[in-house]
C-alpha cells in the first residue's frame, strides 16, 4: 500500500476504511499503516469471518467488513513465525480457492496487563461471534461467500442492532504512550507483579480487639493475623505468576486467506517483522538507542514533538542543497552524512523523501564509487579516510531501505533504466575484505583492519535490504518487476572481489558461532549474524556459482564448528531475532552439508 503526499493517505486506498481508521489510531500510528488487504480469518475467536486485515509496523489490526471495531489481533513482537500455506480451503470455491494466499501466523499468546496499558484495549469479544451461536456464524459465512464472488450479503436488522453496541468509541485512551515512541523505542521490560495486594487467602487467627504488647510494638513484630494475610498474598502471587507465565508459553495461530489474486500481505507481513525484530533487537543497545531518540538538549530526557510533513521536507531541502553543492570539503561532507543518518534513524518521513529526491541517493552512489574504488585503484591501498565516509554512506543507504518497502518513489529510483542505480550501487558495495596497507604489523595497520571489518559489516547491511527487495519483486507478478534476488546476484557475478567478499561473509558466521567464543552476541552482533545468514542462504538458493564456492570452500567448517546448540547458547533468548537466526543458521547447515 503505497502513500502520497504527506504521506499520511494509502494510494488506490478503501476511503471509508481509511476514514475509520484515521478516527480511531492516534495520528502518527495511522500514518504508519503499511497494508490492509480483505481476508478470510481463522483464529482462537474468529471462524471464516471476512475482515479487513490492518498492518502497521508494530501489530496486526482486524475489523470488520465493513469497519466497526478496531482490534488488535497480535503485536508483531509476540510473532515467532510467519509463513505461507500451501493449500486449498474448502469453504471457498471456483477460482478463489485456487488462488487465494493462505498465512499462518504463529505467535506467543499476550500476557495480561493493566487497563491503562493498552491503548486501544477493548473486551476481546466485541466485534466477534461467540463460538455457541451457530445461527450467526452460518450468516457470515454467507457473506464470505458473497463477497468473494462479488455480492456482498445483507445483513438482517437484529445483527445489526447487536452488533452496534459493540462499535468502538473514537475517543482515545489518556494512557496512551507517546506516539513518537511506538514502534520506535519499545524495549522489552522484566515482567512485573501486580500492582494492587490480592486479597488474603487465610482469615486472621487472633481476634481483632486484642491488644500488642509493648515489645511488640518496639519491634514491629507483625500480628498473627499479618503474618497469615503475608502468606495468602505470597501464595496468590506464585500462583498468578504461574499463570502469567503459562500463558507467555502458549502458542496461537492467526490464519488469513487473502482473497485478492494479486494480493502482497505476506510480502508486508514479512518485510515488518523483518524490520521489527531487527529493529527492537538493536534498540537493546544504548549506543543505538540513544541515536534514534530525539531528546531536547534544554531539557534532558524531555522527547521533542513530531516534526510536522511540511517541517521535514522543508530540513531535508536544505540539507540535500548543502550536500549537493560544488567544492564541498571532505569534513562537511562527512558531518552532513551524519546527519542524515541521524535524522533518517528518527524520523520515517525523511526516509521517503529520501527516495523521491533521486539526486541525494545518485550522489551517495557516485561519492561511493570515488572513495572506495577511484583512489584505491590508483594507489592500490585503502586510507582511514575512504573507510570511514565508506561505511558512512552505506550505512546511510541501508537506513533509507528500512521500513520504505512501501514507498513506490523507492522502485521506481532502483528500477528506472533497466536497475541502471541498483547495479552501480551493487557494484560499488563489494570491495576486496584483505588488507592492502603500506606497512605491515603496525598500529595503523591494526586500526585500518578495523574500520575495513566495520565497512564490511555495513556492506552485508546493506545488500540484505537489497535482498530483501530482491524477494519481494521474486514474488510479483508484473513482469517489468525484474529486480529479483536472481538478478541482484547476476548483476555481482563479475565483480572481481565477489568470491572473497562471500567467503569473508561465511567465514565470519564460522567465527562467531563456533566454540572458540563462548560469551553471548551483543545486540549489534545478533542482527549482522541475522544479515549474514540471509546472505549466504540467497547464495546458496539462488546462484550455482556461489553455491558450489560455498560448498566446496566452507563445508567442514561449516560441518566441525558451526553447531546449533552453539548458536543456541550465544543468542540470548530475549533477543527477538535469536529464533529467526537459529532457523536460518539450520537452514544453511542442510544446504551446505546434505546437498
Amino acid at each position: 500500500m503505497a502513500r502520497t503526499g504527506s504521506g499520511s493517505l494509502p494510494a488506490h486506498r478503501n476511503i471509508k476504511l481509511d476514514s475509520f481508521l484515521q478516527r480511531n489510531m492516534e495520528r502518527t500510528v495511522y500514518e504508519r499503516v503499511r497494508a490492509y488487504e480483505p481476508c478470510v480469518v481463522i483464529s482462537e475467536t474468529i471462524n471464516k469471518v471476512y475482515m479487513h486485515v490492518v498492518l502497521s509496523d508494530e501489530r496486526v489490526y482486524l475489523t470488520e467488513y465493513p469497519p466497526r471495531t478496531l482490534t488488535a489481533a497480535c503485536s508483531l513482537r509476540r510473532v515467532r513465525d510467519i509463513e505461507l500455506v500451501n493449500d486449498l480451503p474448502d469453504f471457498l470455491r471456483g477460482k478463489d480457492r485456487e488462488l487465494c494466499q493462505h498465512i499462518r501466523i504463529t505467535y506467543v499468546t499476550d500476557k495480561p496487563a493493566g487497563r491503562g496499558r493498552d491503548w486501544l484495549r477493548r473486551d476481546k469479544r466485541v466485534g466477534f461471534l461467540p463460538a455457541a451461536q451457530p445461527p450467526r456464524r452460518t450468516s457470515h459465512c454467507q457473506t464470505i461467500t458473497s463477497t468473494l464472488e462479488g455480492y456482498p450479503a445483507q445483513r438482517n436488522h437484529s445483527e445489526t442492532r447487536t452488533e452496534e453496541v459493540h462499535t468502538l468509541a473514537p475517543a482515545r485512551s489518556a494512557s496512551c504512550p507517546n506516539p513518537e515512541t511506538l514502534g520506535l523505542l519499545t524495549v522489552p521490560q522484566p515482567p512485573t507483579h501486580p500492582p494492587s495486594t490480592p486479597p488474603p487467602l487465610y482469615s486472621p487467627i487472633s481476634s481483632p480487639t486484642s491488644p500488642r504488647s509493648p515489645l511488640a510494638q518496639r519491634l514491629n513484630i507483625p500480628e498473627p493475623g499479618q503474618v497469615q494475610r503475608r502468606i495468602g498474598s505470597v501464595l496468590s502471587r506464585l500462583l498468578r505468576r504461574d499463570v502469567v507465565n503459562s500463558r507467555e508459553e502458549r502458542e496461537a495461530e492467526l490464519h488469513l486467506y487473502a482473497v485478492s489474486h494479486t494480493s502482497r500481505l505476506y510480502l508486508h507481513l514479512q518485510s515488518s517483522w523483518n524490520s521489527f525484530i531487527i529493529r527492537s533487537t538493536m534498540l537493546l543497545d544504548p549506543l543505538y538507542r540513544g541515536r534514534c531518540s530525539v531528546v531536547s538538549e534544554s531539557s534532558p530526557g524531555m522527547r521533542l514533538p513530531a516534526i510536522s510533513w511540511e517541517r521535514t521536507a522543508h530540513l531535508f531541502g536544505q540539507l540535500s542543497s548543502e550536500l549537493l553543492q560544488e567544492g564541498i570539503s571532505l569534513e562537511s561532507l562527512y558531518l552532513l552524512l551524519q546527519e542524515l543518518r541521524t535524522a533518517a534513524h528518527r524520523n520515517i518521513a525523511l526516509r521517503r523523501l529520501f527516495w523521491r529526491s533521486s539526486e541525494v541517493c545518485v550522489f551517495l552512489v557516485q561519492t561511493l564509487e570515488e572513495s572506495l574504488h577511484g583512489c584505491q585503484s590508483l594507489s592500490g591501498v585503502y586510507t582511514a579516510d575512504q573507510l570511514l565516509l565508506s561505511s558512512l554512506i552505506v550505512q546511510t543507504l541501508a537506513i533509507m531501505f528500512r521500513e520504505t518497502e512501501v514507498e513506490p518513489a523507492r522502485l521506481n529510483l532502483l528500477s528506472a533504466k533497466r536497475g541502471a542505480l541498483a547495479s552501480r550501487m551493487l557494484l560499488a558495495l563489494l570491495c576486496d575484505p584483505e588488507l592492502q596497507t603500506r606497512t605491515r604489523g603496525s598500529q595503523v595497520d591494526c586500526e585500518l583492519q578495523a574500520l575495513l571489518a566495520e565497512y564490511l559489516d555495513a556492506a552485508c547491511s546493506l545488500l540484505f535490504e537489497l535482498l530483501l527487495l530482491g524477494h519481494e519483486a521474486s514474488r510479483c507478478s508484473a513482469a517489468d518487476n525484474f529486480l529479483c534476488v536472481g538478478w541482484i546476484l547476476h548483476v555481482l557475478q563479475p565483480h572481481p572481489h565477489l568470491f572473497s567478499f562471500i567467503g569473508y561473509q561465511a567465514q565470519q558466521v564460522v567465527l562467531v558461532l563456533s566454540d572458540q567464543q563462548e560469551s553471548s552476541l551483543s545486540p549489534i552482533q545478533s542482527v549482522v549474524l541475522f544479515q549474514r545468514c540471509r546472505l549466504l542462504l540467497a547464495c546458496l538458493q539462488h546462484n550455482n556459482q556461489l553455491a558450489q564456492h560455498l560448498q566446496s570452500h566452507f563445508r567442514e567448517e561449516f560441518r566441525y564448528f558451526v553447531k546449533l546448540s552453539c548458536a543456541d547458547k550465544k543468542l540470548p533468548p530475549h533477543y527477538l531475532i535469536s529464533q529467526p537466526t537459529l532457523r536460518l543458521v539450520e537452514q544453511i547447515l542442510t544446504l551446505n552439508l546434505h546437498r
